[in-house]
Protein backbone atom coordinates (compact mmCIF):
# COMPACT_ATOMS: atom_id res chain seq x y z
CA UNK A 1 0.00 0.00 0.00
CA UNK A 2 2.79 2.66 0.77
CA UNK A 3 4.84 1.51 -2.34
CA UNK A 4 1.57 2.35 -4.29
CA UNK A 5 0.85 5.62 -2.24
CA UNK A 6 4.16 6.75 -2.65
CA UNK A 7 4.35 5.95 -6.79
CA UNK A 8 1.56 7.93 -7.37
CA UNK A 9 2.11 11.02 -5.08
CA UNK A 10 5.57 11.26 -6.43
CA UNK A 11 3.99 10.83 -9.93
CA UNK A 12 6.38 8.32 -11.45
CA UNK A 13 3.44 7.99 -14.13
CA UNK A 14 4.16 11.25 -15.26
CA UNK A 15 7.53 12.55 -14.58
CA UNK A 16 9.01 11.11 -17.54
CA UNK A 17 7.19 13.96 -20.01
CA UNK A 18 8.23 16.53 -17.73
CA UNK A 19 12.07 15.43 -17.27
CA UNK A 20 12.24 15.10 -20.93
CA UNK A 21 10.58 18.80 -21.79
CA UNK A 22 12.82 20.09 -19.63
CA UNK A 23 16.35 18.46 -20.56
CA UNK A 24 15.71 18.15 -24.57
CA UNK A 25 18.65 20.17 -25.17
CA UNK A 26 20.60 18.45 -22.50
CA UNK A 27 23.84 15.92 -23.44
CA UNK A 28 22.88 12.46 -22.04
CA UNK A 29 25.80 12.95 -19.55
CA UNK A 30 23.71 16.13 -18.34
CA UNK A 31 20.23 14.09 -18.58
CA UNK A 32 22.54 11.62 -16.35
CA UNK A 33 23.72 13.62 -13.90
CA UNK A 34 20.47 15.95 -13.25
CA UNK A 35 18.35 12.63 -13.12
CA UNK A 36 20.64 11.60 -10.35
CA UNK A 37 21.13 14.60 -8.30
CA UNK A 38 17.24 15.35 -8.51
CA UNK A 39 16.69 12.07 -6.94
CA UNK A 40 19.16 11.77 -4.60
CA UNK A 41 17.70 15.42 -3.17
CA UNK A 42 14.56 14.59 -3.20
CA UNK A 43 14.99 11.38 -1.28
CA UNK A 44 16.87 13.25 1.31
CA UNK A 45 13.93 15.60 2.02
CA UNK A 46 11.45 12.37 1.83
CA UNK A 47 13.54 10.45 4.34
CA UNK A 48 14.12 13.41 6.73
CA UNK A 49 10.33 13.97 7.09
CA UNK A 50 10.35 10.00 7.51
CA UNK A 51 12.37 10.56 10.50
CA UNK A 52 11.18 13.66 11.95
CA UNK A 53 7.69 13.01 11.16
CA UNK A 54 6.39 12.59 14.77
CA UNK A 55 8.43 15.53 15.82
CA UNK A 56 6.57 17.69 13.90
CA UNK A 57 3.13 16.49 14.96
CA UNK A 58 4.22 16.63 18.81
CA UNK A 59 5.28 20.33 17.96
CA UNK A 60 2.11 21.57 16.43
CA UNK A 61 0.26 19.71 18.42
CA UNK A 62 -1.57 17.79 15.44
CA UNK A 63 -2.92 14.07 16.07
CA UNK A 64 -2.44 11.29 14.41
CA UNK A 65 -6.88 10.44 13.29
CA UNK A 66 -6.30 14.11 11.91
CA UNK A 67 -3.46 13.88 9.93
CA UNK A 68 -4.99 10.81 8.22
CA UNK A 69 -8.02 12.86 7.51
CA UNK A 70 -5.70 15.77 6.11
CA UNK A 71 -3.58 13.16 4.14
CA UNK A 72 -6.55 11.42 3.16
CA UNK A 73 -8.20 14.44 1.61
CA UNK A 74 -5.19 15.64 0.05
CA UNK A 75 -4.59 12.64 -1.94
CA UNK A 76 -8.08 12.35 -2.63
CA UNK A 77 -7.38 16.21 -4.89
CA UNK A 78 -4.44 14.06 -6.49
CA UNK A 79 -6.49 11.21 -7.53
CA UNK A 80 -8.61 13.15 -9.27
CA UNK A 81 -6.47 15.42 -10.59
CA UNK A 82 -4.68 12.08 -12.12
CA UNK A 83 -8.35 10.47 -13.23
CA UNK A 84 -9.37 13.89 -15.35
CA UNK A 85 -5.62 14.68 -16.51
CA UNK A 86 -5.11 17.88 -14.75
CA UNK A 87 -1.72 18.98 -13.91
CA UNK A 88 -1.53 21.10 -10.59
CA UNK A 89 0.97 21.99 -7.97
CA UNK A 90 0.07 17.91 -6.05
CA UNK A 91 2.03 15.84 -7.55
CA UNK A 92 4.34 18.11 -9.94
CA UNK A 93 5.15 21.29 -11.15
CA UNK A 94 2.32 24.38 -12.29
CA UNK A 95 2.91 25.60 -15.54
CA UNK A 96 4.45 28.75 -13.52
CA UNK A 97 7.16 26.37 -11.91
CA UNK A 98 7.56 24.66 -15.04
CA UNK A 99 8.36 27.77 -17.17
CA UNK A 100 10.57 29.10 -14.86
CA UNK A 101 12.37 25.92 -14.52
CA UNK A 102 12.99 25.46 -18.19
CA UNK A 103 15.29 28.60 -18.14
CA UNK A 104 17.33 27.13 -15.39
CA UNK A 105 20.66 25.78 -16.32
CA UNK A 106 20.20 23.24 -13.53
CA UNK A 107 17.37 21.77 -13.44
CA UNK A 108 17.86 19.20 -10.94
CA UNK A 109 16.80 21.27 -7.07
CA UNK A 110 14.13 23.14 -8.85
CA UNK A 111 11.40 22.06 -10.38
CA UNK A 112 12.91 18.17 -10.22
CA UNK A 113 13.62 17.65 -6.37
CA UNK A 114 10.99 19.94 -5.10
CA UNK A 115 8.19 19.98 -6.01
CA UNK A 116 8.46 17.40 -8.47
CA UNK A 117 9.62 14.29 -7.08
CA UNK A 118 9.24 15.20 -3.40
CA UNK A 119 6.04 17.63 -3.70
CA UNK A 120 3.13 18.21 -1.24
CA UNK A 121 1.53 14.75 -1.91
CA UNK A 122 4.60 12.74 -1.44
CA UNK A 123 5.94 14.75 1.84
CA UNK A 124 2.27 13.72 3.43
CA UNK A 125 2.23 10.59 2.26
CA UNK A 126 5.47 10.06 3.68
CA UNK A 127 4.32 11.39 7.58
CA UNK A 128 1.34 9.64 7.51
CA UNK A 129 3.21 6.25 6.99
CA UNK A 130 5.83 6.52 8.82
CA UNK A 131 3.73 7.99 11.88
CA UNK A 132 1.28 5.73 11.61
CA UNK A 133 3.40 2.45 11.99
CA UNK A 134 2.84 0.49 14.83
CA UNK A 135 6.20 -1.35 14.65
CA UNK A 136 10.04 -0.66 13.60
CA UNK A 137 9.31 -3.74 11.03
CA UNK A 138 6.60 -1.76 9.48
CA UNK A 139 8.41 1.96 10.02
CA UNK A 140 11.33 0.25 7.98
CA UNK A 141 9.38 -1.40 5.81
CA UNK A 142 7.42 2.22 4.86
CA UNK A 143 10.83 3.35 4.32
CA UNK A 144 12.17 0.55 1.86
CA UNK A 145 8.86 1.39 -0.14
CA UNK A 146 9.86 4.79 -0.11
CA UNK A 147 13.83 4.37 -1.76
CA UNK A 148 12.35 1.54 -4.05
CA UNK A 149 9.72 4.33 -5.48
CA UNK A 150 12.59 6.77 -5.54
CA UNK A 151 14.90 4.50 -7.42
CA UNK A 152 12.20 3.23 -9.71
CA UNK A 153 11.74 7.30 -10.20
CA UNK A 154 15.47 7.47 -10.98
CA UNK A 155 15.44 4.85 -13.59
CA UNK A 156 12.35 6.29 -15.56
CA UNK A 157 14.29 9.89 -15.30
CA UNK A 158 17.13 7.94 -17.15
CA UNK A 159 14.52 6.09 -19.87
CA UNK A 160 12.45 9.17 -20.36
CA UNK A 161 12.57 9.87 -23.52
CA UNK A 162 11.94 6.33 -24.79
CA UNK A 163 9.48 5.67 -22.60
CA UNK A 164 7.75 8.76 -23.72
CA UNK A 165 8.04 7.73 -27.70
CA UNK A 166 7.21 4.28 -26.85
CA UNK A 167 3.90 4.84 -24.61
CA UNK A 168 2.82 8.09 -26.47
CA UNK A 169 0.73 10.50 -24.45
CA UNK A 170 -2.39 7.89 -24.48
CA UNK A 171 -0.25 5.04 -22.81
CA UNK A 172 1.24 7.66 -20.61
CA UNK A 173 -2.28 9.08 -19.57
CA UNK A 174 -3.45 5.14 -19.30
CA UNK A 175 -1.27 4.23 -16.32
CA UNK A 176 -1.76 7.61 -15.02
CA UNK A 177 -5.72 7.23 -14.81
CA UNK A 178 -4.91 3.47 -13.25
CA UNK A 179 -3.16 4.64 -10.67
CA UNK A 180 -5.47 7.29 -9.89
CA UNK A 181 -8.74 5.63 -9.52
CA UNK A 182 -6.63 3.01 -7.09
CA UNK A 183 -5.38 6.33 -5.19
CA UNK A 184 -8.98 7.61 -4.83
CA UNK A 185 -9.86 4.60 -3.04
CA UNK A 186 -6.97 4.31 -1.05
CA UNK A 187 -7.71 8.01 0.14
CA UNK A 188 -11.03 7.45 0.58
CA UNK A 189 -9.60 4.55 3.60
CA UNK A 190 -7.47 6.99 5.48
CA UNK A 191 -10.31 9.49 5.50
CA UNK A 192 -12.47 6.46 7.16
CA UNK A 193 -9.75 5.12 9.45
CA UNK A 194 -8.81 8.62 10.48
CA UNK A 195 -12.90 9.77 11.20
CA UNK A 196 -13.15 6.51 13.13
CA UNK A 197 -10.47 6.76 15.26
CA UNK A 198 -10.77 10.10 16.15
CA UNK A 199 -13.83 9.11 18.26
CA UNK A 200 -16.51 11.63 17.07
CA UNK A 201 -18.43 8.71 16.19
CA UNK A 202 -18.60 7.35 19.74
Amino acid sequence: MAFATFFATVGVADIAFIFAGLTRSYTPRQRFVAATRGVLIATGILLFFSFVGNVILDVFGITLPALRVAGGILLLLIAIDMVFARHTGGTGTTTEEEAEGMTREDISVFPLAMPLLAGAGSISAVVLFTTGARTDLEFWMVVAALVVTMLVAWLTLLVAIPIQRLLGLTGMSVVSRVVGILLTALAVQFVFDGVRDSGLLG
